[in-house]
């Protein structure tokens, strides 16, 4: 159990997998996407493109995943905009 679990704390993480484990809320990039794009610079470097030469990328792909049942165990309710916006609610 969790430090913010243990004191009922809610918090908010940085990637989906803490809320899979009970973590309230997290945002943050799709690692996903983050994959693919390293892949698609694996490739280039692989077809010789030289690595100094490509060009510095930043995410644009951010995820907002939500699970209800521990927000049901802190006895908060989450707003409807929050679960309209989010990619993925976890009941």
């Amino acid at each position: 159990m969790t430090l913010a679990g243990r004191h009922a704390i809610p918090a908010v993480y940085a990637t989906s997998p803490f809320v899979a484990a009970g973590g309230l809320i997290s945002y943050g990039i799709d690692d996903s996407a983050l994959f693919r794009q390293a892949g698609v610079y694996v490739g280039k470097i692989l077809k010789g493109a030289r690595p100094a030469e490509l060009p510095v990328q930043q995410p644009t792909t951010f995820q907002l995943v939500v699970n209800l049942d521990t927000a049901k165990a802190l006895k908060l309710t989450v707003p409807p905009s929050i679960l309209a916006r989010a990619d993925e609610v976890i009941e």
